[in-house]
């Protein structure tokens, strides 16, 4: 099944879902990760080195450094990979409430990371957002 390409239908459908966890942001050499058995969320190689994303308990219990602690929002609806404008909106509104994202586009969805202290903010703005007729 493909994707939603259209910004008004994404945006109506996204229905975005707060996950229970919460998540850290860390670089370590593909040594440490194959020598720890991490299980990351996401893992993205960069020149500099290896960012993983993963629970904040599981990179405290193997003493993996951070600096921000950060909720997941996962927006459920089937987003086309090319589908033009979804993040961009999204963005702008959370950035006008002073929220930082990191976003991640997955072949089915999209997730935000949002500052733990921001998430109840961030679900209601994307809420709102979803609900509205005019953008």
């Amino acid at each position: 099944m493909a994707g939603i390409k259209n910004l008004d239908n994404l945006l109506k459908k996204m229905n975005p879902k707060l996950a229970s966890g919460e998540f850290i942001f860390s670089t370590i050499s593909g040594i440490k990760l194959k020598r720890l058995k991490l299980d990351p969320l996401l893992v993205f190689k960069e020149e500099e080195g290896i960012t993983v994303v993963i629970e904040r308990k599981i990179a405290e219990r193997n003493s993996l450094h951070y600096s921000g602690i950060w909720k997941l929002i996962t927006l459920t609806v089937h987003s086309d990979l090319s589908a033009i404008g979804f993040l961009a909106r999204i963005t702008e509104r959370l950035a006008e409430a002073g929220i930082s994202v990191n976003a991640v586009s997955a072949y089915y969805h999209d997730h935000l990371f949002v500052p733990i202290e921001k998430a109840d903010e961030a679900m209601a703005i994307l809420k709102k957002l979803s609900g509205s007729r005019k953008y």
